[in-house]
């Protein structure tokens, strides 16, 4: 339908002004044009104007500016964003996808949209109510429900796009809301930072589930991934910091509004790239001395666990949160060190995640509890099977750093076999860490690597440890490269047969040399070009 391609960036652009400015009667028309093939000579003039012609029922002129849409223009009647601009639009896209699928995208961006705006409606708030809360600055004295009210009004009506993305958001928060807090005592100002924080978590699973029938959808779903991580390690870096003893003495009623947010957050067992439950428990484990609010969520729990099994002896579906009950539950027999009551109490988990356990595996680290981090390391082995290979790493980092203070370390070697190839990586380097060389070599062997794939480095530090061992790596990869016959893997081949010469010289085994090379030459004596690589090496005449 058409050979240009404008850039994918300056196209979201256009998609943009699209969902964001058109009547959805102008966009269906617009399809229709270019399903009929009525959209003719698209041109880009001026290096950011797209010119075309669209044959209505008079010939149109249109002509899109790339980079400010209100300049574009059509010599229809019909207005600023009609059926011809939506048409040649829809031609731009076709390089990329199909355009009907794009309008379907559309249709749902709008209808999403719409609902939007009908929610806002019922509110009953008025733009002068509005206007008024968002000039009420927070207070220390106020509740956290007042700071998250004004949060969201702050950022009412923030919607996202190429241009206004994600992370711009993150960081737009962080920069005009932290500073709010900035005089306050210390360990309420902490506090508001936490609560900033969970502000912009709720505020990015809103943005995914308004735009997942959109065409922003995947572009969510990566930048959403990232500003989990962002939030997580602020997170990592607040939460050691917060005094929450203080907090309970001197603001315990916001102390308290914060837990019962975070649980409804946490507890609701949606999915999210937001870590809620990192969050959640983290923050009870800094509550460790406040044993009547770690009673009374106890308690809590318990009976929304007694609920959700009830519910599932009926034989009605499992609610949704059963299984972040469960692992909030086991938290509290973590917390009180009983740990195997707790991965009991995990044992009907419908989805267990490596990465939900990480914070047992640090905070273990942390304290030196060596024994507890294996028995939870062993506990999360068939899960870590499936794993991430980001997931992998972790379990693998913290698994050596336990073995290191084990008498041996032959059950870490079992696992770090047992998960071969994906452990390829930590193994070798454990081996050659622990100088293991036999073993070493013995791996690369089985996983058929050659030595131009491996580190010059290893490679010399087992040639100076005993080269013997290295004789059969080389006598492998030269038997690959003669088996791809052709010129360039012989001549790889001679540069093996070189080292290999080279070993049995350091080895005092001149004429073992002499024998190989002899019977190799016989064996592939057919091999004309191969014949010609070793007359060149000299090593036949």
């Amino acid at each position: 339908m058409l050979k240009l391609q404008i850039p994918k960036n300056r196209l979201n652009y256009l998609i943009e002004r699209m969902q964001q400015d058109f009547e959805l009667s102008a966009l269906e028309r617009g399809w229709q044009y270019v399903h009929k093939g009525r959209v003719k000579d698209i041109e880009l003039r001026h290096g950011m104007e797209i010119h075309a012609q669209a044959h209505g029922a008079e010939l149109y002129e249109v002509i899109l500016d790339l980079e400010q849409f209100a300049k574009s223009s059509c010599t229809c009647p019909k207005g600023k964003y009609c059926q011809h601009k939506a048409a040649v639009i829809f031609a731009l896209y076709a390089p990329y996808a199909r355009p009907e699928i794009l309008l379907q995208q559309l249709k749902q961006a709008i209808l999403v949209k719409s609902r939007q705006q009908q929610t806002r409606a019922a509110t009953g708030s008025t733009k002068a109510e509005k206007k008024a809360d968002r000039l009420e600055t927070p207070q220390a004295d106020q509740l956290p429900v007042q700071w998250q009210r004004f949060f969201d009004q702050q950022f009412y009506g923030y919607s996202l796009s190429q241009q206004n993305s994600i992370e711009l958001f993150y960081h737009a928060a962080q920069d005009s809301l932290r500073p709010i807090a900035s005089k306050w005592e210390t360990s309420i100002r902490q506090l508001f930072e936490l609560h900033v924080l969970l502000f912009v978590m709720r505020k990015v699973e809103q943005f995914i589930s308004d735009s997942k029938a959109s065409y922003l959808a995947s572009y969510m779903d990566s930048g959403s991934k990232i500003i989990a991580k962002l939030c997580q390690e602020q997170l990592d870096l607040l939460l050691p910091q917060m005094d929450c003893k203080q907090i309970a003495s001197g603001y315990p009623e916001a102390l308290d509004e914060t837990l019962v947010l975070l649980g409804e957050l946490a507890l609701n067992g949606s999915s999210s790239p937001m870590q809620w439950l990192v969050v959640y428990r983290s923050l009870w484990w800094k509550l460790e001395g406040q044993p009547k609010r770690l009673t009374k969520e106890r308690k809590r729990l318990e009976q929304l666990a007694t609920k959700a099994s009830a519910t599932n002896q009926t034989g009605k579906n499992e609610p949704s949160n059963r299984d972040s009950i469960l692992m909030a539950l086991a938290h509290f027999q973590v917390m009180e060190q009983r740990d195997e009551e707790a991965r009991a109490l995990l044992l009907p988990l419908a989805k267990k995640e490596a990465r939900d356990f990480f914070l047992y595996l640090h905070r273990f680290y942390e304290e030196q509890q060596w024994e507890r981090m294996l028995d939870w390391l062993r506990w999360l082995l068939p899960t870590i099977q499936r794993a991430q290979q980001e997931e992998l790493r972790i379990f693998c980092t913290y698994w050596m750093e336990a073995v290191s203070r084990q008498p041996d370390d032959n059950e870490w070697v079992e696992v770090m076999v047992a998960l071969l190839p994906r452990t390829y990586y930590f193994y070798t380097s454990y081996l050659m860490k622990s100088e293991r060389f036999r073993s070493w070599v013995d791996l690369q062997i089985s996983n058929r690597v050659s030595p131009i794939d491996l580190y010059s480095a290893d490679l010399k530090l087992v040639e100076a440890k005993n080269p013997s061992l290295l004789l059969p790596l080389y006598h492998q990869a030269v038997e690959r490269c003669i088996a791809e016959k052709n010129r360039n893997s012989y001549k790889l081949a001679m540069k093996y047969l070189k080292k290999l010469q080279a070993y049995y010289t350091k080895l005092g085994k001149p004429q073992i040399w002499d024998e190989y090379i002899y019977l190799l030459s016989t064996r592939y004596s057919r091999l004309r070009a191969l014949q010609e690589e070793l007359r060149k090496g000299k090593w036949i005449p």
